[in-house]
């Protein structure tokens, strides 16, 4: 017998990962869609794991694991009867450090108004950038690690988070050192991701801007992150304007992301091909093509379907990524522009919106997510291999659900039912009160 740092056991289901033999490419068909949408997790009935060190040691059936790994010599022991146990969220793409209020911009838009229109007038990202140089570096991290307790009572125990809201190098480094203290005081995971390139400032143009990105920022902001992200957009910046700036990021030391394809379509995604991109997201306005270039990069479509409910717009469309061999994620891209810090809210629109099944928006908010961090890539050592599943020597990071299957993710649409989480296989508290995520 041999002791252990946590054993969480009779489970009604436990979800290890990607059903055996499915993981990236594993939805066949002609559409994209598997024989089975239901069939692409690993569950176990009665199940159990056992995390020690921080990771994942074993995990079966409840009494072949509790015959090797008493409960009661645990550090800490749960049972999970009646309950489903998970791998926990992996929200791989958020703007969650920012300032200010911009509720009457949804207001405009509920009155038809464009994004791109609230946008060129001052508003949306600009506006938050005026009141994140405005706020102090106190103010900005009280409000982060907020956002971080919210999120991990939804069940995200890896989050990402991006700058873009600073748009000079000063700023930008502020919002990168929040996130870096962010990441010391709270227990959930969180990756840095530099985005200066999120918005021309007000009175300058997209060339100049785009040097000072390139020679002043990225030198400066590099040592705080992991990635470097664009928004390739039209009358933002031009596909020549991401390769630049993503190209410099690598050279230091940051590998690329790419907001493509949202509103219109102007080729970030065979960008993201050509860099070999660790994920290319939003796609709303992707192709087919598109779908089958990053997939053969083995780039990974991050969906988010928020948005989309947000700006009242069609949703992306996985079917075409996963016909084409890619393993889709799903993430919040929580911002001013889409309130919804919630990975659930994210899977249930995931199903309504985009026509995944229950297990397919999981597998996308867990499995994918990790990828989507660049957890399959030996190069990016912060995001750990094997994160978003419970398979041995991944990460420790468990959500007990007060319900007895995954489906209740999406099913019980307007309530958590994340009971309980663990990082690293410790019991995990919000920053605030200091109460274990617990209802």
């Amino acid at each position: 017998m041999t002791a252990a740092d946590a054993v969480i056991h009779g489970a009604s289901e436990l979800v290890v990962g990607p059903a055996t033999g499915t993981a990236e490419g594993s939805h066949p068909g002609a559409d994209g869609s598997p024989a089975d949408p239901d069939d692409v997790l690993e569950r176990i009935e009665d199940g159990a794991v056992v995390i020690a060190d921080g990771e994942v040691v074993a995990m079966g059936s409840t009494d072949e694991i509790v015959a090797e790994y008493p409960a009661e010599n645990a550090a800490v022991a749960i049972d999970a009867s009646g309950k489903t146990v998970l791998p926990g969220f992996v929200d791989s793409h958020t703007h969650a450090v920012f300032a200010g209020d911009r509720s009457d911009e949804f207001a405009a838009k509920l009155r038809g108004k464009p994004y791109q229109e609230i946008l060129a007038e001052g508003g949306g990202i600009l506006r938050t950038v005026r009141a994140c140089r405005d706020a102090s570096d106190a103010e900005l991290l009280e409000l982060l690690l907020d956002r971080l307790d919210t999120m991990l009572s939804f069940g995200a125990t890896t989050v990402e988070v991006k700058s873009g809201y600073g748009l000079d190098t000063e700023t930008e480094r502020r919002l990168l050192e929040v996130v870096d203290r962010a990441a010391e005081m709270h227990p959930v995971r969180v990756i840095p991701t530099f985005m200066g390139a999120h918005a021309v400032p007000e009175g300058e143009s997209t060339a100049d801007y785009v040097d000072r990105v390139i020679e002043d920022q990225l030198p400066v902001v590099a040592e705080h992150a992991v990635f470097c992200d664009i928004f390739c957009e039209e009358d933002v910046f031009s596909v020549e304007d991401s390769r630049r700036v993503l190209t410099a990021g690598r050279e230091h030391g940051l590998e690329p992301k790419i907001h493509a394809e949202e509103f219109a379509h102007l080729g970030g995604s065979q960008l993201a091909a050509e860099l070999n991109a660790v994920s290319a997201d939003h796609l709303l306005q992707a192709t087919e093509s598109d779908a089958a270039a990053i997939a053969d990069a083995g780039v990974t479509p991050t969906l988010l379907p928020g948005t989309a409910f947000a700006l009242g717009t069609e949703y992306a469309q996985p079917r075409q990524f996963l016909a084409a061999g890619s393993e889709v994620a799903v993430a919040t891209d929580f911002n001013p522009n889409c309130y919804a810090p919630g990975m659930e809210f994210a899977l249930t629109l995931a199903c309504v919106g985009m026509g995944l099944s229950p297990a397919e928006a999981v597998r996308a908010g867990t499995y994918g997510g990790g990828l989507a961090l660049g957890a399959s890539r030996s190069e990016i050592e912060r995001v750990p291999t094997g994160c978003g599943t419970l398979r041995e020597g991944a990460p420790g990071d468990v959500l007990v659900l007060d319900a007895p299957s995954h489906a209740h993710i999406p099913y019980r649409f307007d309530e958590s039912v994340v009971e309980r989480a663990l990082i690293g296989g410790e019991p995990a508290y919000r920053s605030r009160a200091g109460m274990e995520v617990d209802r």
